[in-house]
């Protein structure tokens, strides 16, 4: 089953890197959507049919813990798994990410953190890829 993701970052060459490390990973990749900021993210989410979010919080317009806050409220979005990848240091705010069923992942990160985290989150992927 290829896996449909969202990656929502500020940075067109983070989110150009996350895409590839999923792709290096070996995990079937179906469509990928992109967004620069928490708002176009949301949009995203709610006009596509995506199996999982990958999201930075640290972001313009609507960051990413807002994103997530209004996904969570919208029952549409509210069951899509997320991993929120950042260079974050706050304990507090990674831990009320973590509260909300978020995955965290520090930057920089590995490929086999990538497709071990979303193996964990969605099944897809167990047996596949290197």
């Amino acid at each position: 089953m290829s896996l449909n993701v969202l990656v929502v970052d500020d940075s067109s060459v983070m989110r150009a890197m996350i895409i590839k490390t999923i792709r290096m990973s070996g995990l079937d990749l179906g469509d990928v959507y992109q967004a620069a900021n928490g708002k176009e993210g949301l949009e995203a989410a709610r006009d596509n049919w995506v199996d999982l979010v990958i999201a930075d919080i640290n972001m313009p317009v609507m960051n990413g813990e807002e994103m997530i806050d209004e996904m969570k409220a919208d029952p549409e979005t509210a069951g899509i798994p997320t991993i929120v990848i950042s260079t974050e240091g706050s304990e507090t705010r990674i831990e009320r990410l973590q509260q909300k069923g978020i995955t965290f992942i520090h930057k920089p990160f590995t490929p086999e953190i990538i497709k071990d985290s979303i193996r964990s989150l969605t099944g897809i992927g167990d047996g596949n890829g290197p």
